[in-house]
């Protein structure tokens, strides 16, 4: 059996360290190897030990709830030998990146463990979607690890201008996120993200034909991803990327590629929309009253730096959308949150019937 300093050194690049091994002792006490998983696929997953990498079954963590499944970047206890080898535990996750499923029951379905740097990779080849790398940004906020936003394709923005006006943008959609451009193509851009991903677990998220692959290969320095062009009408592409892969890098740190994204679903992420919006939650806190939804209530701030121009409408509208969100999806598993939100609805369905009957009154 593999020994336990001799586990550290291999498992290093993965980014194995003194806390993961005083978490995995009652495991090695038992017997058991320590492992990252780099693979999953329908109930087997690849995990990188220091014996190498071997192919475990997973149903002995097999849980009603699909948050505790095993997934990509988990760090787990596998059988020491035999075929076949088995997943026998895992270890508390640091951070997880987790969406809402597209099911009627709405359940999280989580897509990376232990994750420090959420990458969000966005093409310029299209028109940006500021609503969507907002979505993206709140689950990388709530999931504990530090968003940064790359603009890719950069080499198809050659007016530095017009560059630099897409990257404020973006940076006004993304307070306290660091915006990267890049061109993996011409390698342009690179050394600042390889910098940031240097260390520590990086996952790369983006809907299909954001340049995520091309971009993994870059940060590889190999081609490990497949690799297939973007439609020209809406620069969207197949799925190249079918699971999710944790790949060491070269100069440092780990990364994790995911398949495109069609749907973002939030899932329980109040605090993640809170920090994309910070400052519409710190002007929040000079409405007068402190439930101010930021609609007709009077002496709202949200809605006074609206009009003086100093918060952008798209930036109300999209944070009152997200918001109202999450919360509907946090009523489907919570009463309580349910009945509030009915009393609300209640008030302010009273609230605009009365609106409505002034309005009347002043035309007769």
């Amino acid at each position: 059996m593999t020994s336990t300093s001799a586990a550290s050194t291999a498992l290093a690049p993965y980014g194995w360290d003194d806390a993961w091994a005083d978490a995995f002792a009652p495991h090695a006490a038992d017997g058991l190897l320590p492992g990252r998983v780099v693979r999953v696929d329908r109930g087997r997953c690849d995990v990188v030990t220091a014996d190498g990498t071997v192919r475990a079954d997973t149903e002995f963590v097999v849980p009603r709830d699909p948050m505790k499944v095993v997934c990509t970047g988990d760090w787990v206890a596998v059988d020491p030998g035999g075929d076949p080898r088995y997943v026998r535990a895992y270890l508390p996750r640091r951070t997880a990146f987790v969406r809402s499923t597209s099911s009627k029951r709405s359940d999280g379905q989580i897509l990376a463990a232990n994750v420090d740097h959420a990458v969000v990779a966005v093409s310029l080849a299209v028109d940006l979607d500021l609503g969507r790398i907002e979505r993206f940004l709140a689950l990388a906020w709530e999931s504990g690890a530090q968003p940064v936003v790359v603009l890719t394709k950069a080499d198809l923005v050659p007016d530095p201008v017009t560059l630099a006006h897409l990257v404020q943008d973006v940076e006004t959609s993304a307070p306290g996120v660091p915006v990267l451009t890049v061109s993996a193509l011409h390698g342009e851009g690179l050394d600042v993200l390889v910098a940031l991903v240097g260390s520590g677990t990086s996952v790369l998220l983006g809907q299909s034909g954001a340049g995520k692959s091309t971009l993994a290969n870059a940060l590889v320095g190999a081609d490990v991803m497949d690799v297939r062009a973007a439609r020209d009408v809406d620069g969207k592409g197949r799925h190249t990327t079918t699971t999710r892969n944790l790949l060491a890098l070269p100069s440092g740190g780990v990364l994790i590629d995911t398949p495109g994204l069609r749907g973002v679903g939030l899932y329980d992420a109040e605090g993640g929309v809170g920090q994309v919006f910070s400052e519409i939650e710190e002007l929040a806190e000079r409405c007068r009253f402190h439930d101010c939804a930021h609609e007709t209530e009077p002496d709202c701030a949200v809605r006074s730096a609206v009009e003086s121009g100093e918060l952008p409408q798209r930036r109300l509208e999209s944070y009152r959308k997200l918001v109202r969100e999450n919360q509907w999806i946090v009523a489907k598993t919570d009463a309580r949150v349910r009945a509030e939100l009915r009393r609300d609805w209640k008030r302010k369905g009273a609230e605009g019937r009365a609106a409505m009957e002034i309005k009347r009154g002043r035309r007769m």
